[in-house]
């Protein structure tokens, strides 16, 4: 298979996957214990790969161009599909909207000392740029999306290299097992990619046999990507990460450190806001028959508005509690849903898959109950039953 397909399909589940979430894993892993959030990630990183490629499966296995809604009407009917994009719609709505706000606050502190201006207005300036990227549709995203995931890999490559002497082996001790769901949501937001899984049929249209190698590898790199990052944060500032992780690190360490953190943060959410967005409008154009212009103002402008109520009014540390909340609900739900999906596609699907998964009952059981578990931790901790 030529190299360049398949790089381009790694990469866009790349970009799709590593965005604000990774900004909010350090705060969390500093709450809970930084061994107790490292065992999040690699728990939930495993689950969220084999998401993935039962995504993958049912996508190979079934004929015709759909996103996850269509998928999920096609094999569990019209509750399915109102189910799924409940969780797509919340989700990505969620995720646009964060990335809206926080890169208001990058760019703001990166520029304002140089051009002036303010967190609101680099946040339209960045949502305007996004907004013509998602409009144009895949041809860009393949044009983009390699070279933006090449540059945020050497921008973290440069904030290891940068922050390593500053490590504290005091801060990277930590484990309290009632802590174990409290990164929880945070960490399933952070490595949730199942959007980018239609995609990347898309991408591999020319030879689908790549598709298990691209999701296997583009699943992987978020994982590696954000132990290093947590490492590196949470080492380097310990009780003091800020739930936006860069500018807490920048404090610590500096001018360089602010602009190589805060150009991080601007491409890991400039890559996933157009992953994220294409996904979302082609939900509208594939399972709802929206035409381009319209799928990509629902897209675009809904986050928009979502995120300019909540700048105005002035919610208390609204960035994490938009990660933890999104991911909680909209991750385990999706997941669930993804494994009822499978177990029918095995059966009903209309093509042969280029690979199948192997899913047994008791696999399919344990990783509902781990969703349901997670979501039952974040209620108990919103109504202030579990204090944290």
């Amino acid at each position: 298979m030529p190299r360049k397909p398949l790089l381009e399909a790694i990469a866009t589940l790349v970009g799709f996957t590593i965005g604000a979430g990774i900004l909010g894993i350090p705060y969390v892993i500093a709450k809970a214990g930084f061994i107790t959030g490292i065992i999040n990630i690699l728990i939930i990183g495993i689950l969220v790969l084999f998401l993935n490629l039962y995504s993958g499966e049912i996508v190979l296995r079934t004929k015709g161009d759909h996103q996850l809604t269509g998928y999920a009407s096609i094999y569990l009917g019209k509750t399915g599909k109102f189910l799924m994009a409940i969780s797509i719609i919340f989700g990505f709505y969620g995720a646009l909207a964060a990335y809206i706000l926080k890169e208001g606050d990058f760019l703001n502190a990166l520029l304002s000392p140089i051009f002036g201006g303010s967190p609101l207005f680099y946040s339209m300036i960045f949502f305007i740029i996004m907004a013509i990227l998602v409009y144009k549709g895949l041809k860009v995203i393949e044009e983009s999306e390699l070279f933006m995931v090449f540059f945020l890999l050497v921008v973290i490559l440069i904030i290891f290299v940068s922050a390593f002497s500053s490590i504290k082996p005091e801060n990277l001790a930590g484990f309290d097992a009632k802590n174990i769901f409290l990164p929880y949501g945070v960490v399933l937001f952070a490595l949730l990619g199942l959007g980018a899984i239609p995609e990347l049929r898309e991408e591999l249209k020319e030879n689908k046999k790549g598709m298990k190698k691209a999701i296997i590898i583009g699943s992987v790199i978020p994982i590696i990507v954000y132990i290093i990052f947590a490492l590196i944060v949470v080492g380097a500032t310990g009780k003091a990460t800020t739930d936006d992780a860069i500018l807490g690190l920048a404090s610590l360490l500096g001018y360089k450190m602010l602009v190589f953190g805060t150009l991080f943060g601007i491409l890991a959410m400039a890559t996933s806001f157009v992953a994220v967005g294409l996904a979302l409008k082609e939900m509208y154009c594939f399972d709802f028959k929206f035409k381009n212009s319209l799928s990509s103002f629902l897209t675009c402008f809904i986050p928009l508005a979502v995120a300019l109520v909540i700048v105005s009014a002035k919610i208390d540390n609204a960035f994490y509690k938009v990660l933890d909340i999104t991911g909680a609900f909209d991750g385990s739900l999706a997941g669930i849903l993804v494994v009822l999906m499978i177990w029918k596609a095995k059966a009903l699907g209309n093509r042969k898959p280029e690979y199948s998964m192997h899913l047994n009952k008791f696999t399919a059981l344990l990783f509902i109950l781990i969703f349901l578990a997670g979501t039952a931790y974040t209620i108990l901790k919103l109504a202030g039953i579990i204090k944290i």
